[in-house]
């Protein structure tokens, strides 16, 4: 049974994407700051643990319980979001900006901490949920734009190191990194795309980026 992290999962997101991969038997281990807010996921069938997506520390921490519970994790998926803009450049705030950031810390968080275990896992997947902004950007989302493309920039960087470490043991590739973009994120239409990360080959999938639409 393959172990999935869904770190900071207490959106409608985290919860549609929770019921596909339980539905697809795998085991889901949901992150979110509330245990209030975390308990639609446990009903769903979730192992849920309280833990800052956005945290290095926890997001740690977490990877070492999982650990000493003897669950290896397949996939992690971070889910923190969140969207602000208009006015135009002039109407890029810095509060705005600092408001978007937790996505981009979360992306580096959870892709830190779990590394090694992605990388021992038979057929480790790293996902995250990008925008199509980042190829089209405007001024009245500028911060959320370059907030995006940091974050895929992140993710490919991620997909390196896995090719790279493959190449240098000269084994096959078994760990991929891979982008998901959507103008308008459809929790419906995110949920199979993850169910389905294993069903073509690390090689094919590794820095890709793959259009909700």
């Amino acid at each position: 049974m393959k172990t999935i992290v869904l770190a900071g999962a207490t959106s409608g997101s985290g919860l549609a994407v929770t019921r596909a991969l339980i539905a697809a038997g795998m085991r889901v281990v949901a992150t979110g700051r509330s245990a209030d807010r975390l308990q639609p996921l446990a009903d769903a069938g979730a192992r849920t643990d309280v833990a800052d997506a956005t945290s290095l520390d926890d997001m740690i921490a977490l990877a070492e319980r999982l650990a000493s519970d003897g669950l290896a994790v397949d996939a992690v998926v971070p889910l923190v979001g969140g969207w602000r803009g208009g006015g135009g450049l002039a109407g890029q705030s810095d509060e705005d900006f600092t408001a978007l950031l937790p996505s981009l810390d979360a992306v580096r968080a959870t892709s830190r901490a779990f590394d090694a275990a992605l990388r021992a896992s038979d057929a480790g997947r790293f996902a995250i949920v990008s925008s199509t902004a980042v190829a089209r950007p405007l001024a009245g989302g500028a911060n959320y734009a370059a907030v995006k493309a940091a974050s895929e920039a992140w993710t490919r960087a991620v997909a390196q190191g896995f090719a790279k470490t493959a190449r240098d043991a000269g084994e096959p590739l078994r760990a991929a990194s891979v982008v998901f973009r959507a103008k308008a994120l459809d929790p419906e239409s995110l949920a199979p795309r993850i169910v389905g990360l294993w069903d073509a080959d690390a090689a094919e999938l590794n820095d890709g980026v793959i259009d909700l639409e």
